[in-house]
């Protein structure tokens, strides 16, 4: 660091007053690099995908925990686990392309409003268009991987008792990666994201198996 300047001032008694000039330059903060990329253009994949792969895991976990509490048949549970997934795919699909082409719609829209009155900014904008079927595609994808996961862990294990057991440890840990995974492509809190996941999977089966239990043994219900 190169050494400061002095100038010297005289007072009114002839004391000379050193006066310190500091180069500033050499003196400045580094400022960290600001991440300058937009992260809130991943969030109609990462929505989808996200929202997808959840509904998939918790949808058809709950469904297989709710046939479970009145028929211990491993069949019973892996078929209606499996049309679960077959339906929720296909309805998360056409849902999200109706909503996408929806708000698809309304931006084209607006972007033929700002254009009459002369006010478009940019030519670029259609390339920022939502893709409803992109969006469609990584729904159901996204629902088919989430609701695969507790079929296969059931598939294989006899035992009612147990094969709900691992169902539930199954989706737990799969819960708290999908939370762990969407808040780390979105730089949003990992624990927060992880929790709000997981307690809500666990509310929705325990929820369904209860009632479904309570439905089956008051009525004796026979699947």
């Amino acid at each position: 660091m190169a050494a400061p300047q002095s100038l010297q001032l005289s007072s009114v008694n002839n004391i000379e007053i050193p006066v310190h000039i500091i180069h500033t330059e050499e003196n400045q903060i580094q400022e960290p690099a600001v991440d300058e990329f937009d992260y809130s253009q991943r969030g109609q994949w990462l929505r989808a995908a996200v929202l997808g792969a959840n509904d998939g895991l918790v949808s058809v976990a709950s469904l297989m925990m709710g046939v479970a509490s009145v028929k211990e048949d491993i069949k019973a549970v892996i078929v209606a686990g499996f049309a679960g997934m077959v339906a929720g795919a296909c309805s998360m699909a056409i849902g999200e392309f109706v909503s996408v082409c929806t708000q698809r719609d309304v931006e084209i829209a607006q972007m033929k409003r700002e254009k009459l009155k002369g006010s478009s900014k940019s030519d670029g904008n259609d390339e920022k268009l939502p893709n409803p079927a992109q969006a469609a595609a990584a729904s159901a994808l996204a629902f088919a991987i989430g609701a695969v996961l507790p079929l296969l862990a059931a598939a294989f294990i006899r035992q009612p008792m147990v094969r709900m057991a691992v169902v539930v440890a199954v989706a737990s840990v799969a819960l708290v990666v999908f939370g762990v995974v969407g808040a780390l492509l979105g730089r949003t809190p990992v624990v927060k994201s992880s929790a709000r996941v997981l307690v809500g999977g666990w509310m929705a089966m325990g929820t369904t198996f209860g009632l479904t239990k309570l439905i089956g043994s008051n009525h004796g219900m026979q699947i």
